[in-house]
């Protein structure tokens, strides 16, 4: 059976819409001209600009450009948005038009479309609310899609992903702090090192976290100043003087989120270098948590033929011929989405770097890599959190067994004989495979009690500074 359609209009004319729907003609247009691929536009975006629209009505209102009827109806079908209640009208792919104007307009559509339900008139009428006149009024696409994605993106991190790292910070200082007794090797290059003890290793691991999560705060400074107002260009052309000034008021007291507006609306509008900067700071986030995984995967690996000085969570079976084995699933599935997150911040360097003039026109393709790379971040460190971070144990036999053998140890004699002497004793507790008392007894360089003395693990991890 063949779907019920109407007839909608806009500016170039006629074209069919589904009957039901609450987008108009405009945002048709879009879904025919652009099905390109499966990536829809993020609801996060729609309720920002939602949210837009229902600031910009009050004001509007409140500077004399729009009466209270019109207002109020705004607002009633904004909130409806921001609620969850309409998903399914916000059909269009991110692969638009770069300004992002298709989907501003499939917001003013709805709204105008839910106004016109709400007043008994039919849908596409525009009566009594009409998209741009009225929804629209005092913006431009220009100026309300990046502030939707400022405000999406801050939400997205304030709400979520920030929150997130607190919990895995605290998750990692409680490993610190339980295993900061544990002595074990140290070791770079992959090659033995003097001793660390274990729980300063993971102090390491939450200190990356913990300066990720401060970098990704002060990015947030910059996306508080919004472009509303600026209109089209900038000059906040069509727009009451103090639009700009009236609807980041507006937006901070729905959102309780200190948003002000721009001092130059030119900058923010030409170039997202607020946004790129906040991309900049997830992928350093993932950087940092693609090294503590691949950390915890060499600690982990064996459990007999590797280091094995980590043990794993039992998750799920390992392999499907192999009985028994268990594998660093949590930390490959984190490593995968670093690896997304990274290639998606090239992404948006690119597109920050290629705006033109007065307007960057591939805002559709920021927002959501940057909203995209926030969830998958936020849930995966909650997975790694929940199914590895706080199950992982240390392996004290394999870890004492390697301290034990430990050849570097000898670092602390070298400033009692020199570095050449501590070297031959390494030597030959190497090859002749004895100790490293036994071969300092050998050579003569010390006696027992001074090397009893000079060679002690748990001195050797104190902090001299």
């Amino acid at each position: 059976m063949s779907e019920l359609l109407r007839t909608d209009q806009d500016s170039i004319g006629s074209i069919e819409v589904p009957i039901h729907a609450l987008w108009g003609a405009q945002t048709q247009r879009s879904l025919v001209n652009f099905s390109i691929g499966h990536d829809r536009m993020p609801l996060e975006l729609i309720y920002a600009l939602a949210k837009i629209k229902r600031a910009a009505a009050k004001v509007n209102h409140r500077l004399g450009v729009l009466e209270k009827t019109k207002k109020d109806l705004i607002v009633q079908a904004a909130s409806e948005i921001e609620n969850g209640l309409h998903d399914s009208q916000f059909p269009l792919h991110v692969w638009q038009t770069g300004s992002g104007t298709h989907t501003n307009m499939n917001v003013n559509e709805v709204i105008s479309n839910l106004a016109s339900s709400f007043s008994n008139e039919p849908l596409g009428s525009n009566s009594p609310i009409h998209p741009n006149d009225h929804v629209n009024c005092s913006q431009s696409t220009n100026d309300t899609y990046p502030a939707a994605i400022q405000i999406a993106v801050i939400q997205k991190l304030t709400k979520n992903l920030l929150p997130e790292l607190t919990l895995l910070i605290e998750a990692l200082r409680q490993k610190s702090q339980e295993w900061d007794s544990i002595i074990k090797v140290g070791r770079t290059h992959l090659q033995d090192a003097v001793p660390i003890t274990l729980g300063q290793e993971v102090s390491a691991w939450k200190e990356q976290i913990a300066a990720a999560h401060k970098r990704i705060t002060i990015a947030l400074e910059e996306l508080y100043q919004l472009p509303l107002g600026g209109t089209a260009v900038g000059t906040g052309l069509n727009a009451p003087r103090t639009f700009g000034k009236e609807i980041a008021k507006e937006l901070a007291l729905l959102t309780g989120l200190p948003f002000i507006s721009a001092n130059n609306k030119f900058s923010i509008m030409a170039s997202h270098d607020g946004l790129v900067h906040a991309m900049a700071e997830l992928k350093m986030l993932a950087i940092a948590l693609f090294k503590i995984v691949n950390d915890i995967r060499l600690l982990s690996c064996g459990p007999r033929a590797g280091l094995g000085e980590l043990e794993l969570p039992t998750n799920e079976p390992g392999s499907s011929i192999m009985p028994g084995k268990v594998n660093p699933t949590q930390c490959e599935a984190m490593a995968m989405v670093c690896t997304q997150v990274i290639g998606l911040e090239a992404a948006v360097s690119l597109a920050g770097s290629s705006g033109q003039l007065q307007m960057n026109a591939y805002k559709p393709l920021i927002g959501f890599n940057l909203l995209e790379s926030i969830q998958l971040l936020n849930d995966a460190c909650h997975s790694c959190r929940i199914a590895m971070i706080e199950g992982l144990k240390p392996n004290l036999p394999r870890i004492t067994q390697f301290l034990d053998q430990s050849l570097m140890l000898i670092t602390a004699l070298a400033p009692k004989i020199g570095y050449e002497k501590a070297s031959k004793i390494a030597q030959l507790a190497h090859t002749d495979n004895i100790s490293l008392r036994q071969a300092a007894l050998s050579l003569g360089y010390v006696n027992e009690s001074e090397f009893n003395q000079l060679v002690d693990p748990k001195a050797m991890t104190q902090p001299t500074n």
